[in-house]
């Protein structure tokens, strides 16, 4: 049998078996059965988080779940839902959500679990938006956590430590047209010295960058309000599609050329019957204050030759402040620096370092689904809540059950 790898292909599972429960019964089952289980979304992250030596579990077997509240706008669906799946599902009752990430092939639960964001100087973190979440815990008790538990805001962002989520239920917003367009070409210095202004010029902006000359910056207008015209940065607005990455296919991307078209096929860059990215890679992302954004733009311009051996692209977003205890946007309003690397660790890890290095003043808080090397201790000095939340983690799972080597080294047990 082939080795059960994450998508990158840079992990390798070593469960002992792989499971696909058919029901959230045999999903307590196997939690009240086994002594260490994990849980794995689609595979989307690229670091050990969702190892484990024991029992496996992928939840793309259970029943579909997508109950539309209109008069609420809320929706209550199964972990296992990709944001492909539900997307129409909620257009087709005209809501959507507020804002989704880059890629819409990932669970709805691995990117709530991960703290996965899109962009917008407005918009948090999706796992924000969770309003519920049903959660198995060590016992294989199924309980319910809302808005109104004291002990919510750290189960939404929760790395998989704290028990298997089922279904969640989360806010939505009437159903909304997006634009989407490119200025390519921006010189450095125009992005350098106006980023704040370009940031704030739409619902959804990202700059993708090689951290030399030029870059392109990527707008997603929601139809409805004033379009923005950044032709003062020097960009050309682009007359054909183009892909974050030179040389690769734009037919992969969402499109672009101002075609109006429904949030849910717009607001992520790459189409869900494509294979996302470069589809060869390893990702990196820190998240910095926002107004500290200039200083972080200014360390790593220095280290763009470093980069550029290893480097596909880097995408800079802002990501709004939220109170999830083990959100990278917790209770500030972040830049996001997303790194793309070619898939070959050895190299990547040495520049991930020097990027560390360089952002560590600036107390950069890196995705959890990425590849970092930031030391456990420096992680948690940024986090006022981590040591409730590692006492939450003892209280729901005393013996371990759900811990792996990722969390054992970043979420100790208190």
């Amino acid at each position: 049998m082939k080795p059960l790898t994450n998508w990158a292909g840079n992990i390798t599972f070593r469960a002992a078996r792989v499971h696909h429960p058919a029901s959230v019964a045999e999903v307590q089952a196997l939690v009240a059965g086994h002594r260490r289980v994990g849980v794995l979304g689609t595979g989307h992250s690229f670091n050990t988080g969702a190892d484990t030596t024991g029992q496996l579990l992928r939840l793309d077997r259970l029943p579909p779940l997508t109950e539309v509240d209109t008069v609420r706008r809320t929706v209550r669906v199964s972990a296992g839902t990709t944001f492909a799946e539900l997307g129409p599902r909620l257009h087709a009752h005209n809501s959507a959500l507020p804002n989704l990430g880059s890629l819409p092939h990932i669970s709805v639960a691995g990117a709530c679990a991960t703290a996965t964001h899109g962009s917008g100087n407005a918009n948090p973190v999706i796992a924000a938006g969770v309003r519920s979440l049903d959660l198995v815990t060590a016992g294989g008790d199924l309980i319910t956590l809302d808005r109104t538990s004291a002990d919510f805001a750290g189960a939404v962002v929760s790395l998989g430590a704290l028990g298997v989520v089922t279904a969640l239920t989360l806010d939505l917003v009437p159903a909304f047209d997006v634009q989407q367009y490119v200025y390519t070409d921006v010189p450095w210095q125009t992005l350098a010295d106006g980023y704040e202004g370009i940031a704030a010029s739409a619902y959804s902006v990202s700059v993708f960058t090689d951290w030399r000359e030029h870059s392109h910056i990527w707008v997603k207008h929601r139809m409805g309000t004033e379009a923005p015209d950044l032709s003062w940065t020097g960009g050309v607005l682009a007359d054909e599609p183009v892909h974050p990455v030179a040389g690769h296919c734009p037919a992969n991307c969402t499109p672009q050329l101002a075609l109006p078209g429904p949030g849910h096929l717009r607001l992520p860059h790459f189409r869900a019957e494509f294979v996302p990215s470069t589809g060869d890679e390893l990702q990196s992302e820190y998240f910095v204050r926002r107004e500290h954004t200039g200083r972080a733009l200014e360390a790593l311009r220095t280290l763009r030759h470093t980069m550029a051996p290893v480097l596909h692209v880097s995408e800079i977003r802002t990501v709004a402040a939220d109170e999830c205890w083990l959100s990278p946007a917790w209770q500030r309003h972040a830049t996001a620096l997303h790194f793309t690397w070619a898939r070959d660790p050895g190299a990547v890890a040495p520049v991930i370092a020097r990027i560390e290095e360089a952002l560590a003043p600036l107390d950069a808080r890196p995705h959890w689904g990425k590849v970092f090397s930031t030391p456990p201790r420096t992680l948690a000095a940024t986090y006022g809540r981590m040591a409730d939340f590692c006492a939450l983690r003892t209280r729901l799972d005393p013996l371990g059950k759900f811990a792996n080597e990722f969390t054992d080294r970043h979420l100790p047990n208190a």
